[in-house]
């Protein structure tokens, strides 16, 4: 597979794994509600998806950023006219690490405009894989063109949409009211509104039994699928239909070289013993009860259009299409506009906002209607205005925010209040959004390690807890814990659980709150019993114990199926 090549590409590929970890600290006042799985956290997104990772690795349903597009187009809190070189290598890295929040059935969403578009393709087939590209969704952005616009306008951006894995399947969308305004009930059908649709189907030559003429009830013409096709029903069905009209009965018409035409095929290989629907009374007396039905309805499911003078047409009804599938162009009538969107900021912030481009709430909208189901966790690692998180939160998602600005205190976590509050801007009404919920507010903390590589005595027990099961299984720990309060649970043991039929034990103070060697930082007969009591019943075939040195001999050990591993040195925590 092609890759793209640039100045420090090397580093960048290198970026994400050399980032440190870091913790997460809460800071209450800023958030509503206390304990929440929506989380809105400050800092630089490199550092905080790293420090994010441990706990939601692979539980992310949905991820839609708005990253800078390099045009200086963007607003005054992110860099958006940067070199070339160096928007790849800032993208790169946390490409690199949002591909391991997505679930197996997740799909990630990214705003790009032209100028960046075909550049951000390729690093993602890189990144997510050639087979999991999805779409490039083109979204009208822009509702006019001024009258003194030059060259060719840009009025739409690009939304470029990967899978985690190969044949993910969207959700259909809900019909729009424009979309039932082509279904009517002209003749009083008693299964309601119906449009007009193909009466045949493709490939006539493997489908011959199903091409055949139809007597016109009104003209007496014998009407033919097109070249190619077929009825979409066979002669019993298509028969009772045409008897809703006058009377009918199958004749052999020897039109061989008719119905050969049709398939495509030789008249030496058309299908033999094929006959016709035509007329079993006269043409007067056809059209005597055909008119009668035409004035009066119902008309059966295959008609003759155009007030009897056309040809055949099949109703389609509107209580059987249900839902429908979702398309690569989304128009600005359905999923809003740039204006719609600044508007919508600037009702939220007494008519001052430094976002010159957010994004509708109705775009945002449309993503997770398409990607997420309600209780689906969604991630949005450049949340600039905090339209992600707020749609989220109304449409019943769980979200995580990032944001590197100050304005992740002074408007996304004011607008998230409001949400809670019960704002009614946006898609508040269309989703009939009340109020309600609940949101953390971390900031991007010390690092887990010192300078001397021990770990730092303020890490809580919770948190290298998830960075050790993350390590060993690849897998969150679970958002609720991220940035819990030192002793928030009280922990018996420091069983972290089994997965794939190994346990694991994390030994740390925070368990007891002490560094003595009773205390619970060392494996010990008394430490061990407190994790065999944990794992009670648990079918398990090794344990792997996370702790600073043993007192239990390598013949101990052995006996017991435990696996040491020594902190700080065993936790690799550095990539």
């Amino acid at each position: 597979m092609p890759t793209l090549d640039w100045r420090n590409r090397d580093e960048a590929t290198r970026a994400a794994a050399g980032t440190p970890l870091h913790i997460l600290r809460e800071v209450p006042e800023m958030g509503v509600g206390g304990a929440s799985e929506n989380l809105l956290v400050h800092g630089d997104n490199l550092a905080a998806l790293k420090a994010l990772l441990p706990f939601a690795a692979g539980q992310v349903k949905c991820i839609y950023i708005d990253p800078p597009y390099n045009t200086g187009s963007a607003f005054e809190h992110y860099d958006d006219n940067l070199e070339h070189s160096t928007w790849l290598s800032l993208l790169y890295p946390r490409l690199q690490l949002l591909r391991e929040f997505l679930s197996e059935d997740g799909s990630i969403w990214i705003s790009i405009d032209d100028r960046e578009g075909a550049y951000l393709q390729v690093i993602c087939d890189e990144i997510f894989g050639r087979p999991n590209f999805v779409s490039n969704i083109s979204w009208q952005r822009n509702y006019s063109i001024k009258g003194d616009s030059k060259g060719i306008v840009t009025s739409a951006e690009h939304i470029v949409v990967y899978s985690k894995r190969e044949g993910w399947s969207p959700n259909k969308l809900p019909r729009s009211a424009g979309m039932d305004r082509k279904y009517k009930n002209p003749d009083n059908d008693p299964q309601g509104a119906w449009r007009s649709d193909n009466p045949y189907a493709s490939d006539g030559a493997t489908h011959q039994g199903m091409v055949y003429a139809i007597q016109h009830p009104f003209t007496g013409e014998l009407l033919y699928p097109s070249a190619s096709s077929h009825w979409r029903y066979r002669q019993e069905e298509m028969l009772s239909h045409m008897n809703g009209w006058a009377r009918y009965e199958l004749k052999d018409l020897g039109d061989a070289e008719k119905r050969a035409e049709v398939c495509g095929v030789a008249e030496s290989s058309v299908r033999l013993g094929v006959k016709g629907i035509v007329l079993a009374e006269s043409l007067a007396d056809a059209q005597k009860h055909a008119y009668e039905v035409l004035a009066n309805g119902p008309w059966p499911k295959f008609f003759f259009s155009k007030n009897g003078k056309g040809g055949i047409a099949r109703k389609t009804y509107l209580s059987a299409v249900g839902e429908v599938a979702p398309s690569n162009l989304w128009l600005h009538e359905d999923v809003g506009h740039t204006d719609e969107a600044k508007k919508e900021v600037l009702k939220l912030f007494d008519g001052k906002s430094p976002f010159a481009t957010p994004k509708p709430e109705r775009l945002v909208k449309r993503i997770l209607e398409i990607a997420t189901n309600p209780g689906d966790l969604v991630l949005d690692s450049f949340l600039g205005s905090g339209t992600t998180a707020a749609v989220a939160h109304k449409m019943g998602r769980r979200w995580i925010g990032v944001e590197l600005g100050e304005h992740a205190r002074t408007h996304c976590a004011v607008r998230l209040r409001k949400v809670i509050e019960g704002e009614q801007g946006g898609i508040s009404k269309a989703v009939g959004w009340k109020g309600g919920g609940s949101f953390r507010f971390l900031e991007l903390g010390e690092e887990l390690l010192d300078g001397n590589g021990a770990i730092r005595e303020s890490i809580p027990w919770e948190v290298l807890a998830a960075h050790v099961w993350w390590k060993e299984t690849k897998t969150g720990w679970g958002v609720a814990a991220a940035a819990r309060p030192e002793g928030s649970i009280h922990r018996k043991s420091p069983v972290l659980g089994v997965r794939g039929g190994v346990a694991y034990a994390l030994l740390y103070n925070g368990i007891l709150k002490d560094r003595r060697v009773d205390g619970g930082n060392v494996l010990t007969k008394r430490t061990l019993a407190l994790v065999r009591e944990d794992l009670g019943s648990a079918s398990f075939d090794s344990l792997v114990v996370y702790a600073e040195w043993s007192k239990l001999g390598a013949e101990a050990l052995a006996a017991e199926r435990i696996v040491l591993k020594q902190t700080p040195y065993d936790l690799d925590i550095r990539k």
